[in-house]
């Protein structure tokens, strides 16, 4: 029979090396997770950094430019701006609400009408339908406007053309304006066709490319900068800005900007497929992969081995090609692009049955800024050709950016 001493002292080590081990597990998760808070630095939202706007606001009336975007961020969700701020008995009089309307339920495209919120009672004055910007009555009595809108940095993505109107009206009634810098996850590059001043429409409202590489707030500050407001006059603007953001930081947006840009591989394939707006092809509209994909049934089935059918569905009441089977390509998985692409669109114009249905001459023209880019395409020249032909004004744009970049 064991001597009993001998069995405790045996269970004994046992148990030291068992709870040693265990320790220097628990120990080592500790050290692992310690360190990844230590060293990661996630961005934060101007919304978030609520110290330096928030005395700006009290004892104030205050309007707010908003849609589902505009979020203050917590450990687990997000509150709406609107609500933060009623929340610190911030008197907010009304919100304006841009493109795809304040909760962000309209079409592209689609008149967005006056109304209340329901969950605030707050009335909504609607910045898309037959007035884009501002009356002087509606900002009547107005301390200060607020403008917190995610932008996706594409010069056709109205965001961007509402905040410049709004900034003109403030500048002309007196009222100052703060704009709550946000990520533009397409901030990493600049490229694409310049905007030509005779063409220049709420697609397109100054002379920047198609990708442009900066934020709202830092695109505020040019605004100001290159006197762009009507008549060179200049708001009262106050940007609150970023905090452990680069241009080169990638960043998922955890709130779809509108109704048919779902996620980030969207969101990114935009400034090349968002082309497609000015024509008769369909860019995934009227499926759950909006710009991820795009085809029309006059593109040569021969040339695709992929097709679907766009049909109504959210975001997309009446899409392109509704009902028809749609040739093309799948983009869905899609490494993530540094430059514009032209090499789907010259493709696609190549390979249609018939080319008189391919472009919307005046649309397509709104969206890249100029008559010439159809016109190369029409006349056989490659991506490369076409590219070289935006250089020069790409640096002049670049060389004017830098002035008013907030971020490296």
């Amino acid at each position: 029979m064991p001597n009993l001493s001998v069995l405790k002292s045996t269970f004994f080590c046992l148990f030291l090396l068992i709870s040693a081990c265990k320790g220097r597990t628990q120990n080592q998760d500790t050290i692992v997770a310690v360190s990844e808070k230590e060293t990661h630095k996630s961005i934060i939202v101007a919304a978030n950094r609520t110290s330096q706007y928030l005395p700006l606001l009290k004892n104030k009336s205050v309007a707010i430019v908003a849609n589902p975007t505009s979020v203050i961020f917590k450990d687990e969700g997000y509150t709406h701006l609107v609500d933060s701020l009623l929340s610190h008995q911030i008197e907010i009089k009304k919100v304006f609400a841009p493109e795809h309307g304040f909760r962000g339920k309209a079409d592209a495209g689609e008149l967005v009408a006056d109304g209340l919120d329901r969950k605030t009672g707050l009335p909504i004055v609607s910045l898309y339908g037959k007035n884009k910007k501002p009356s002087k009555e509606q900002l009547e009595g107005l301390d200060v406007v607020v403008f917190d809108i995610q932008d996706v940095g594409v010069r056709f993505y109205t965001y961007i053309a509402t905040l410049q109107l709004v900034m003109e009206a403030c500048a002309e009634n007196n009222v100052p304006i703060i704009v709550l810098d946000r990520p533009n996850p397409n901030g990493h590059y600049v490229d694409g066709p310049t905007m030509q001043k005779e063409h220049i429409s709420f697609l397109g409202m100054t002379t920047i490319p198609l990708v442009y590489g900066m934020t709202v707030g830092e695109y505020a500050q040019m605004l100001n900068g290159e006197s762009w407001l009507s008549d060179g006059i200049r708001a009262d603007l106050t940007v609150i800005s970023l905090e452990n953001y680069t241009h080169q930081t990638p960043y998922s947006l955890p709130i779809r900007p509108s109704p048919n840009l779902p996620n980030d591989i969207s969101i990114n394939l935009y400034p090349s497929l968002g082309l497609f707006e000015g024509t008769n092809v369909n860019a995934g509209r009227g499926t759950e992969y909006q710009f991820q994909r795009y085809g029309a049934s006059f593109l040569d089935s021969m040339a695709y081995d992929f097709s679907y059918i766009p049909k109504p569905n959210f975001g997309s009441k009446y899409p392109k090609e509704e009902n028809k089977k749609c040739f093309g390509e799948d983009l869905s998985s899609h490494n993530r692009m540094n430059s514009i692409s032209l090499k789907w669109l010259i493709e696609a114009y190549s390979n249609s049955v018939d080319k008189s249905k391919f472009f919307k001459t005046d649309s397509f023209t709104k969206h890249s800024g100029t008559s010439e880019l159809q016109k190369q395409i029409e006349a056989g020249l490659s991506e490369e050709e076409i590219k070289k032909s935006w250089l020069e004004e790409l640096v002049t744009f670049k060389q004017v950016r830098k002035k008013y970049l907030l971020y490296e």
